[in-house]
């Protein structure tokens, strides 16, 4: 019976973590390696991790750390046990050959911490099936989550103190000072747009929303090129509407500066070929993804993503084509409740991920019968919910569309409706439609 106890015992590893604690009481000189790596209930054993969470919490106050304070801190806190506690610390100093090997050590206890929550997972896993409650779709969906979670190295998270928060966030204005850039999120390319909305940052969903013709698809197309190339990180799109080729070529028109009439004839000189084999090496160097499926739901791209290294920024085109998780709608629920659900589900899957999800959007026809045309929040089709989730609106608006004789000639406004990093304001932005693309006005005078 004792046997068959212990073998139901998760995986952990009794020597690791007296080894870990006996290096600390040694030579405390090892501890902020230790408290990089380990927290409390990386120990299995109850009595070491009361140990241990002991010391971390004098870590963090820079007491002096050696037994007779752990023991001390111990019998204030309420977890010493006379002569068992003292014997057991002298013991675990005893029983630890050096405190040099510390790595060792960690290495050890975290293996065995990745192979409990494996197990904790699967058996969650196993009760949701037991269950009978959910679908196999929502248990995939779990489990998906569960190990994306694991592998990042973050648990199911509960009340976190505040402390906790202070140091990550100190940590982030240390990251941000040391940081040349003058914005703190991924650059769009686009200057101005940068400094009014500061780049595009981790969590945010950012909503690019305009009516056709206006170049949605050409300013995604230009921030993820510009994000592939100069953050050093993957970055995926998503189209719901083109396909993978039509992509492609829109990229290479916009690295290439070849006119895109030419790139879909096939009709290019020898200086534009040039160009294009130019264009392609460097959008060969990038950590591009491109997906055309036109079924997609959040669903699916979320178990995508989640196997993407490093990604560093998600564009889907466009949020009004998608299905919601169920695949089609079911009798009775509305289109603007679906897209709502999207929306909410683009915002969790933005901070799941911890990056920047940029997702474009149609506009309803209102603004086509007002006077002043540039569009409002309140022409977001089915709007309900994504003006409530999106971090940043952007409209674009170009007086050229309707207004054939306008003085404004290829002159685009990005219009910031909303910003929770800032104030609102319109940024004046060049369209240089031959290239589908769009410039910083500063760029293109500097250029002449």
């Amino acid at each position: 019976m004792d046997e068959e106890l212990l073998q139901r015992q998760l995986p952990h590893s009794v020597e690791a973590e007296q080894a870990v604690l006996g290096s600390i009481l040694i030579d405390p000189r090892c501890l902020p390696d230790v408290i990089e790596h380990l927290r409390g209930a990386d120990f299995y054993i109850r009595q070491n991790r009361e140990i241990y969470e002991t010391v971390y919490s004098m870590f963090n106050f820079s007491v002096t750390i050696d037994p007779v304070t752990v023991l001390d801190h111990m019998r204030q806190n309420g977890v010493y046990v006379e002569h068992i506690s003292r014997s057991y610390i002298l013991q675990l100093m005893d029983t630890t050959p050096t405190a040099a090997n510390i790595r060792e050590y960690i290495h050890i206890i975290k293996d065995k911490t990745l192979l409990r929550r494996i197990a904790e997972t699967a058996g969650d896993l196993s009760a949701m099936v037991q269950e009978g409650t959910d679908s196999g779709q929502d248990v995939l969906e779990a489990a998906e989550q569960r190990i994306y979670s694991i592998r990042q190295g973050r648990s199911a998270r509960g009340l976190t103190p505040i402390s906790s928060v202070l140091i990550e966030v100190y940590d982030r204005l240390t990251e941000l000072a040391a940081n040349d850039s003058p914005v703190p999120g991924l650059s769009t390319g686009l200057t101005d747009v940068d400094l009014a909305i500061s780049g595009l940052n981790k969590s945010d969903l950012i909503l690019l929303a305009a009516r056709p013709g206006m170049g949605k698809t050409s300013m995604a197309l230009n921030i993820l090129l510009h994000a592939g190339k100069f953050s050093g990180r993957s970055v995926a799109f998503f189209s719901l509407e083109m396909s993978r080729e039509q992509l492609a070529l829109r990229l290479i028109s916009n690295e290439s500066f070849v006119d895109n009439k030419k790139l879909v004839t096939g009709k290019l000189n020898e200086q534009d070929w040039e160009k294009v084999a130019a264009a392609s090496d460097s959008l060969n160097r990038t950590k591009i993804l491109v997906d055309d499926d036109p079924t997609v739901t959040v669903a699916d791209i979320n178990a995508k993503c989640r196997r993407v290294e490093d990604l560093g920024l998600v564009v889907i085109d466009y949020l009004q084509l998608m299905q919601s998780a169920g695949g089609n709608p079911r009798s009775g629920e509305n289109r603007q409740q679906i897209v709502s659900d999207i929306s909410r589900s683009l915002k969790i899957m933005a901070k799941e991920l911890n990056i920047p999800v940029l997702c474009l959007s149609q506009l309803s026809r209102a603004a086509e019968g007002r006077t002043n045309k540039r569009p409002m929040l309140s022409d977001l089709r089915e709007s309900g919910a994504i003006e409530q989730d999106a971090d940043i609106v952007m409209f674009l608006y170009r007086e050229d569309y309707y207004e054939k004789e306008t003085e404004n000639h290829n002159l685009a406004e990005c219009i910031i409706a909303k910003n929770r990093h800032g104030e609102t304001r319109t940024v004046e932005l060049q369209w240089l439609p031959e290239y589908t693309t769009f410039s910083s006005i500063e760029r293109r005078r500097g250029e002449y």
